[in-house]
C-alpha cells in the first residue's frame, strides 16, 4: 500500500464508536474508507455535512455532495445537511469527539502549522484554526517529510494554527505522541526501523525501551 493508504488506515484504529468526527481536506478524508460503517460513526465536514461516507464510485458523484475541499463524498443513512453557522458552532462549541487534519509541520512542543502565507498560491488556513482549538481530541495525519524535509522539527518556520499541543501525529514513518515531557515515539510503521525514523526527525524524540509496529485497519 502507498503511504497515504497506510496512514489513513492507522488513523482509523483511532476512531471508536458513535463518534462525530471532522476529516480534514486530502489525505484525511481517507479515513472514512476504513471505518466500518457498524460503529455508527459520524463524519463531518466544515462546509455543512453530518454522515460523510466513503468516496462514490466512478460515475455516481453528486456535484451537490462534497467535503471543504470540493471532493465528492458520499451521504450514510441518516446524514444531514447543515449551514456553515450551525456546523462552526459544533466545532467552536466543542461537540466535536475528534478532528483530524493534514499538516506541514509539527514542533517539538507538539503545535501544528498546517497553512502558509495568504495571498500566495498555497494552502489557506481553512476552518483548522477553529477545529484544534475546538475539537475534544486532534489528530495530525501527514507525511513525515516533503521534498527530503523532515515534516517534524524543533520550531515551526510556517505559522502556528493553534498554540494547543495536538494529541497524536500519525506518518508514513511513525506514531507520535506529544506529550508534556516532548514529543514520545509511539508506534513504527511496518518494516520501518527506529534508526530511519530518528535519521528523518529533525525534533527530539523520546524513544522507549519496546517500540511496536503499528496495527492497521483492514
Amino acid at each position: 500500500m502507498d503511504a497515504k493508504e497506510l496512514i489513513a488506515r492507522r488513523v482509523a484504529c483511532e476512531i471508536r464508536a458513535g463518534m462525530l468526527v471532522n476529516l480534514g481536506i486530502g489525505l484525511p478524508s481517507m479515513v472514512a474508507n476504513f471505518v466500518p460503517a457498524s460503529l455508527g460513526v459520524f463524519f463531518q465536514a466544515e462546509n455543512g455535512v453530518i454522515g460523510l461516507g466513503a468516496r462514490p464510485p466512478e460515475g455516481m458523484q453528486d456535484p451537490h455532495l462534497t467535503d471543504a475541499g470540493g471532493g465528492f463524498v458520499s451521504a450514510v443513512p441518516g446524514a444531514a445537511s447543515i449551514d456553515s453557522a450551525m456546523s462552526f458552532g459544533l466545532i467552536r462549541g466543542g461537540h466535536l469527539d475528534m478532528t483530524v487534519l493534514g499538516g506541514l509541520q509539527v514542533n517539538q512542543a507538539g503545535q501544528l502549522a498546517n497553512w502558509k502565507v495568504p495571498g500566495k498560491m498555497v494552502p489557506g488556513m481553512g476552518g483548522a484554526m477553529d477545529l484544534v482549538t475546538g475539537a475534544a481530541r486532534v489528530v495530525v495525519a501527514m507525511q513525515h517529510a516533503a521534498k527530503g524535509q523532515s515534516k517534524i522539527v524543533r520550531d515551526c518556520t510556517l505559522p502556528l494554527t493553534s498554540l494547543r499541543r495536538v494529541d497524536l501525529v500519525v506518518t508514513d514513518l511513525a506514531v507520535i505522541a506529544p506529550t508534556e515531557a516532548g514529543l514520545e515515539l509511539r508506534e513504527r510503521a511496518p518494516g520501518v526501523s527506529l534508526e530511519t525514523i530518528l535519521a528523518a526527525t529533525g525534533a527530539a524524540l523520546i524513544v522507549p525501551a519496546q517500540v511496536p509496529e503499528m496495527q492497521l485497519a483492514p
